[in-house]
């Protein structure tokens, strides 16, 4: 029997996967699997509007391990697991990263190719506000061609937080807060 590409392991593997990540309570962000000869390394990226802690990570990864174990005839050979969430760098493509990100600066490209940078605020499920040089804009996920959040080694300013009817240093995802792992 032949041996799976990478890309149908990892649709294979989604399904397995998948399941046990919901349970946890987290959402499957994304799944890869690349091979190096008859090693494979399976990556599991997951998320919540919650966050993601490293206690949660660990439980994770010995449930997923196990259920893989289960189903050892889909990974020809050895493999490393590796169960992360998604980084800073990571762009902003749906409403919950944009919840996520909200009190957050971000700098977005848009389908015209003008470029903002701003501070995240309420994101609904077609479009996000955001606060651009002391005015709030209405983004369409639909305008925008890229998205991702800037590091700020400073607390955000208190007009730009009250602006957003967010709470300086309390509200998840504003820098310095627990929410950065």
């Amino acid at each position: 029997m032949p041996t799976p590409s990478p890309e149908q392991l990892t649709g294979q593997l989604h399904g397995v996967l998948e399941p046990i990540v919901l349970a946890a309570g987290f959402e499957l962000d994304e799944l890869d699997v690349r091979a190096a000869g008859r090693r494979h390394t399976v990556k599991v990226v997951v998320d919540s509007d919650n966050g993601v802690g490293l206690d949660d990570i660990a439980r994770l990864s010995r449930s997923a391990s196990a259920e893989l174990d289960q189903h050892e005839h889909l990974i020809a050979g050895s493999y490393t697991l590796e169960v992360t969430s998604p980084g800073v760098d990571r762009p902003l493509t749906g409403p919950r990263h944009w919840r996520r990100a909200r009190l957050r600066l971000v700098e977005v490209r848009l389908l015209d190719g003008q470029t903002i940078i701003g501070r995240v605020g309420d994101a609904g499920e077609d479009a996000v506000q955001v606060l651009v040089d002391g005015t709030l804009r209405e983004l369409r996920y639909t305008d925008i061609a890229r998205a991702g959040v800037q590091v700020e080694f400073r607390p955000p300013p208190e007009s730009e937080i009250a602006l957003l009817g967010g709470r300086s240093g309390q509200d998840q995802g504003v820098a310095g807060t627990e929410d950065e792992k």
